[in-house]
């Protein structure tokens, strides 16, 4: 029986944090493992430049995501590990792609008209003012990643289904046009992924400044959890889980039986404070190893290119296969 493919893209413009690491990172790492799965993992840079305009920015995170996934536990050896801008066949491929994807389609992409709505919000005569084409058209560049290794399944956000359709869209366009060469992506959303909540209760993410470092030491964990959010209850008096996020935090990292004594011990009056004493020392246990494996490739970047070209040779191999047939199909041929 054949293997499933499933790929993800990971884009470069920031540094993870513990809610990347309990809502993408962990999850994906363990689901790499399954013997059953052929995995593709890839740092996602072009699209990175759609909007972040800072080079030593993309370049650091580049760097650091990098880093982050390998010192997670990603095998290089079992998952197709690499940057998508050391692949020129998935440009060759969008481009492709371009000339047979309607404008209607990108029309109606999510980023897109959330931005032509914003510029009729400022009263901007014009709908467009401000839309550059990297965002206009960067789902077919989403399309390319997808269809290059002829992916079965793409792990995303609910926010992301829109573009794993219009790659089933566009795929089914070309092997109706030329040929069947594309398999047809399939969305995967995954009901029991966690969305870990940050300091103040929300969602935690870099734009609510509600974020707990990943790579901080014990000490600067241990600050950081001291900003939770909590009331102005007593030592001694009973506490509820939904009284802080405190609770959902430490659950992300616990077993249901400690979870369940954390729970107790909260109902018993625990203070808040040995409470996220509690919780940084919980942090800290798990990623005491993958800290250490972190610090040690950031201050040998070499070693992180060395997997990321290896990773290249590994999936260029499979990709101008694949680019063979399609440019076969459209008549891009040698002339015999």
């Amino acid at each position: 029986m054949s293997k499933k493919r499933v790929l993800t893209g990971v884009t470069t413009t920031g540094i993870p944090h513990l809610g990347n690491y309990v809502g993408a990172i962990r999850p994906a790492v363990r689901a790499a493992q399954n013997p059953d799965t052929e995995s593709f993992l890839f740092l996602a840079d072009y699209h990175g430049i759609i909007k972040c305009h800072e080079p030593e920015m993309i370049h650091q995170s580049t760097q650091a995501v990098a880093a982050t996934w390998l010192a997670c536990g990603l095998d290089p050896d079992r998952t197709t590990f690499y940057r998508q801008s050391d692949i020129p066949e998935v440009m060759e491929l969008n481009w492709i792609l371009t000339c047979i994807t309607a404008k209607g389609l990108m029309n109606r992409a999510h980023a897109y008209k959330a931005a032509v709505q914003a510029n009729a919000e400022n009263n901007q005569e014009d709908p467009d003012h401000g839309v550059e084409m990297g965002l206009y058209s960067y789902p077919i560049l989403m399309t390319a990643d997808i269809l290059m290794f002829n992916a079965n399944e793409v792990p995303v956000g609910r926010d992301q289904i829109q573009h794993v359709e219009m790659a089933r869209d566009i795929a089914g366009r070309f092997n109706h046009r030329f040929k069947e060469v594309f398999t047809l992506p399939e969305v995967k959303i995954d009901e029991n992924v966690e969305l870990l909540v940050g300091l103040d209760g929300r969602k935690m993410s870099k734009s609510y400044g509600n974020t707990i470092p990943l790579w901080e030491n014990d000490k600067k964990t241990q600050k950081s959890v001291n900003k939770i959010i909590t009331n102005m209850k007593e030592p001694g008096e009973p506490k509820q889980p939904d009284e802080s996020p405190l609770f959902e935090i430490y659950k992300a990292f616990s077993t249901p039986s400690e979870t369940a004594a954390f729970t107790q011990m909260l109902a018993e009056g625990l203070a808040w404070g040995e409470a996220k004493k509690l919780l940084a020392a919980k942090i800290n246990a798990e990623l005491a190893e993958p800290r250490e494996r972190y610090n040690a490739l950031t201050a040998n970047p070499s070693q992180i290119e060395d997997i990321l070209q290896a990773g290249a040779a590994k999936a260029r191999k499979e990709a101008r296969e694949l680019l063979d047939q399609v440019r076969d199909a459209v008549g891009i041929r040698p002339l015999k």
